[in-house]
């Protein structure tokens, strides 16, 4: 489905497109590494044209440029598999360490998060492969010089992103293969988290290697670097593992077992006498009707406790009752990751919950979710 022009953009990025139906978005970060990809590559440059003189920084961003379209082929390989599954992607931003696609909702199968995840280090890898496969038919200068270096970037692009730890993409293809094995998407992802964080501590201690392995010493930019991936690598892991644990516990939300007895009073009825109703049948939650019983507003407890004791005999129970807007009936068999996200669409302090039948099976409210999580966590 299109996606809504008017879709806010994150702080700090720029919007410079569309591609498979999602915003193209740079992040600020982009220049900067853009900037030195171009110092890097043109002393390159240089050498494969020479008598470039200024024009070789010119030549190595425009070299940046095209390395980040293919990584917008990786990012755009995600969304369209993202789509396929009927997923919304807002967005794909292009940032200091490639690229990011914005997947609304999480897979429903492991063969959807296998197909979702995979599909962007196989673009990379064909992406590599093809421009290796046209090196030897490429004319010396400049473009050699392109291809080749998409050749080795992307073929490196497309590995390291199939090692199997979050947040990369190997990460969500090994947390599928536990998943699919386990039949617990949560083991998954702290199974991937965990090897998320080995790679991040054997990105942090890669510079002490690379002499041995590569035979060139180690530069303040290699340590930096390093620096940077490692940090990326922890956070993204440890960030997963923490919602993989929150995510374990929603299940035990269920939205009728929260649910306060609720009791229906006319709109226009003393919102004292609606109180002591509500008082004496035992009820935690007003709703207000229509002559012909439907509801049409349910009581703020906020609302009702700053309305003072001497004037609720004088004011009628509509005037502190919200309107039953678009999202505040929910059904009252939602549970889980379905409940937290319906509440997340429409934030209200209540909601109306309602049998298939239409009937009120009672009120619920974010308070007592809050409740019921924290105390699943013990």
């Amino acid at each position: 489905m299109p996606d809504s022009p008017s879709r806010p953009r994150p702080p700090g990025t720029f919007r410079v497109g569309t591609i498979a139906g999602s915003d193209v978005l740079l992040s600020s970060s982009w220049f900067v590494i853009a900037g030195i990809i171009a110092v890097i590559v043109a002393p390159v440059a240089e050498t494969a044209q020479p008598g470039l003189g200024p024009w070789k920084y010119v030549a190595g961003f425009a070299f940046a440029v095209i390395l980040y379209l293919s990584v917008l082929l990786h990012e755009a390989s995600h969304a369209i598999a993202a789509r396929h599954y009927g997923f919304p992607v807002s967005s794909i931003t292009l940032h200091f360490l490639g690229g990011m696609t914005a997947i609304e909702g999480e897979s429903r199968t492991p063969r959807q998060e296998f197909v979702i995840a995979v599909v962007g280090p196989l673009t990379s890898l064909a992406v590599g492969g093809l421009a290796f496969v046209l090196r030897p038919v490429t004319p010396d200068g400049l473009l050699l010089m392109a291809v080749s270096g998409l050749a080795g970037a992307n073929l490196l692009v497309g590995f390291l992103n199939l090692v199997p730890g979050l947040p990369l993409d190997g990460g969500r293809v090994l947390k599928s293969l536990v998943w699919r094995v386990s039949g617990n998407v949560h083991r998954g992802t702290i199974v991937a988290g965990w090897v998320g964080r080995a790679a991040a501590v054997a990105a942090l201690l890669w510079p002490l290697a690379q002499e041995p392995v590569t035979g060139t010493k180690p530069q303040m930019f290699d340590w930096l670097l390093a620096l940077v991936v490692a940090a990326f690598l922890w956070s993204g892991s440890t960030a997963a593992m923490s919602s993989a644990r929150l995510r374990s516990r929603l299940p035990q939300l269920v939205a009728r077992q929260l649910a306060r007895p609720t009791l229906t009073v006319p709109g226009d009825l003393p919102l004292a006498e609606a109180v002591r109703r509500a008082h004496d049948a035992s009820a935690g939650s007003i709703v207000t009707v229509t002559g012909g019983g439907i509801p049409v507003g349910i009581v703020s407890e906020a609302a009702l406790e700053a309305t003072p004791d001497d004037r609720r005999p004088w004011v009628a129970t509509s005037t502190v009752a919200r309107t039953l807007e678009d999202g505040l009936r929910l059904p009252a068999d939602l549970s889980g990751e379905d409940l937290v996200m319906a509440i997340s669409r429409t934030p209200a302090g209540e909601y109306l919950l309602v049998e298939p039948d239409g009937s009120v099976a009672g009120v619920l409210t974010t308070a007592d979710v809050d409740r019921a999580f924290r105390e699943s966590a013990h």
